[in-house]
């Protein structure tokens, strides 16, 4: 069942979450679209929730599920640009909420130190501090692009590329980055919706890195944040990680905080609220 929003945080639920965290030897934080909310980024969950955030492709009758995909750069390469050049431009402006900052105390805190699983393209748990090597973005990254095509394997920075984006048309108004192997269009290196030339390796490199790390750690804590079940990513890297591993999930989630076990804690809250009941009780 969904919280509700009114219902005040289980005392009890909040002190067994920071026993276990002052118990466990590593962090695992699980982060999926709902721990950025607390920084201001857009929720896009349903048709309302994206067409609020992006009310030309309302109009349009565009929905997340065809902007966010390979088709939609072929078809329309300066819509898709500006989609995906507004969400660049507003991450890099976007300052990570101080729930980031207690994550990564904490997690260095503990002996084996913290590993990162997020479904997010956003670049934030890099913003706020986090060690590149430790963090596996299982659907890639929009701060990296790659050709359209792709005429080859080759992923590079998108630092370089400065999205001039009407927003109000949802139209990119400057010349879109191209592939510097072949001159054609490049694309977000993201996971997208129907797409079958995401190139693969950076994640798949992130990915053996922390399957090293899991290797290393005997009591592990999983923190998931603001991830849903619609795309379920990383409710199942923290169900493997309790499944394999022997941890203990404390799952922070306003609408889907059931856990799988008693042993684990679920808070019915947002990320920055829960993460603060949580640091209260720490030493």
């Amino acid at each position: 069942m969904p919280s509700d929003p009114a219902t005040p945080l289980d005392d009890a639920a909040i002190t067994r979450a920071a026993a276990l965290i002052e118990e466990a030897d590593a962090l695992i934080i699980a982060a999926g679209a709902g721990m950025g909310v607390d920084s201001g980024l857009p929720d896009f969950r349903g048709k309302e929730g994206f067409w609020r955030a992006y009310p030309a492709l309302r109009e349009a009758r565009i929905d997340f599920y065809s902007i966010a995909s390979p088709a939609a750069f072929h078809s329309s390469p300066e819509r898709a640009w500006g989609f995906y050049g507004h969400r660049l431009a507003l991450y890099r402006e976007t300052t990570p909420h101080h729930g980031f900052d207690l994550l990564l105390q904490w997690g260095q805190r503990m002996p084996h130190g913290v590993s990162v699983f997020t479904s997010n393209v956003d670049g934030q748990f890099q913003k706020a501090g986090f060690e590149p090597e430790l963090i596996h973005e299982c659907h890639g990254s929009i701060h990296r692009l790659q050709c359209l095509q792709p005429c080859c394997e080759a992923i590079w920075p998108a630092d370089a590329f400065l999205p001039d984006v009407d927003v109000q048309r949802c139209w990119l108004r400057n010349l879109a980055p191209v592939c510097p192997y072949c001159g054609g269009l490049a694309r977000p290196n993201i996971l997208m919706f129907d797409d079958w030339d995401w190139i693969d390796s950076r994640t798949t490199d992130q990915g053996q890195r922390q399957q090293a790390w899991l290797s290393t750690v005997t009591r592990p804590v999983v923190i998931e944040l603001g991830a849903g079940t619609a795309i379920p990513s990383v409710r199942h890297f923290s169900q493997r990680v309790i499944r394999q591993y022997g941890g203990r999930l404390v799952r922070i989630n306003p609408n889907e905080w059931e856990v799988p076990t008693r042993l684990d804690v679920g808070l019915p809250v947002g990320a920055a609220a829960g993460l603060s009941a949580i640091s209260k009780l720490l030493s």
